[in-house]
């Protein structure tokens, strides 16, 4: 990862900043509690991945760079409501999330809630209005992130967790309920990435497979650092996955580490097919796996 590289995936992630403190849904006068919800909600400092994934791909395919990022934070917004939801005590029971009291822990879990509907709700009007976009883009980007929220997606990945994870599972199911849970966001970020710069559907499958690979690797690197050591890594609850099946709990974590690096490989030679190896994407993929699986388990720290 050179100085460059990194030095420009930080200007990106700044111009997300700015440009979701300005879409970030506002508030009735008076309503302090809920406004102070929903900015906890969804300002709360992260890597913004999926933003940025869908800026990268969309500057890779020759699409605006300005309308992919508001499309992106759409989805950081759905993102954000996903977590303010898992946290709840009827869900995950988690108190702590990026380094900060869970929303429901700080402001109550009626606000929450409701802090996670108007993030949803805030997320689809940006869609709806996705500046620079023609109306057939905005439809499309819609239904793409509609899909990915839906029950073909993150409300059926959720509900598999919770009802299927304490019991004994093969690594296909496990690996199922991560790709629904992980994967339907980085899905949906890529492809309406792809959809703003109007690629093919050609394009779109690939980046689908390539979302897919890496939701994979990323599900099974937080599975890997669910256990205390990494608490300030992570910023958030560590111990949540004791006594649920996972992928770790089945083959042991010396083969996630395997399996780890194998789906990241792939995601780098799929995504070489729709924009080539001079992507800034690859650099992204790279700084996330680089700065926490050396701390997440020693092997890969030796082989880097």
């Amino acid at each position: 990862m050179t100085p460059d590289l990194k030095r420009g995936l930080s200007l990106r992630r700044q111009m997300i900043d700015e440009r979701l403190r300005r879409l970030v849904p506002r508030a009735l006068p008076g309503q302090t509690q809920l406004d102070e919800a929903i900015a906890a909600s969804v300002l709360a400092p992260g890597k913004r991945l999926r933003p940025m994934m869908t800026a990268m791909i969309a500057t890779d395919l020759g699409g605006d760079v300005a309308t992919a990022i508001d499309a992106g934070c759409a989805i950081e917004m759905v993102h954000a409501a996903s977590l303010t939801l898992d946290d709840l005590p009827s869900m995950d029971d988690a108190t702590l999330r990026r380094g900060r009291p869970a929303v429901h822990a700080a402001y109550g879990e009626d606000v929450a809630v409701l802090a996670a509907i108007a993030a949803l709700s805030g997320a689809f009007e940006t869609l709806a209005k996705l500046s620079g976009a023609s109306d057939v883009v905005r439809a499309q980007c819609v239904v793409i992130l509609t899909r990915a929220v839906g029950v073909a997606g993150l409300v059926a990945g959720q509900f598999a967790d919770l009802r299927d994870g304490a019991h004994a599972r093969d690594v296909t199911d496990i690996a199922t309920t991560n790709s629904l849970k992980t994967g339907s966001l980085f899905s949906a970020a890529v492809e309406i990435g792809a959809v703003v710069a109007g690629a093919d559907q050609a394009a779109r499958l690939k980046l689908r497979s390539f979302a897919a690979e890496l939701g994979h690797a990323f599900q099974l690197l937080d599975d890997l650092l669910d256990n205390d050591t990494h608490e300030g890594l992570t910023g958030k609850d560590v111990g949540k996955d004791v006594g649920k099946s996972t992928i770790g709990s089945v083959i042991g974590s010396d083969s996630v580490v395997d399996r780890i690096r194998a789906h990241v490989a792939e995601a780098h030679r799929t995504l070489d097919q729709v924009v080539g190896p001079e992507s800034l994407m690859h650099g992204c993929v790279d700084l996330i796996f680089e700065q926490a699986l050396p701390a997440a388990d020693p092997l890969l720290a030796s082989q880097a």
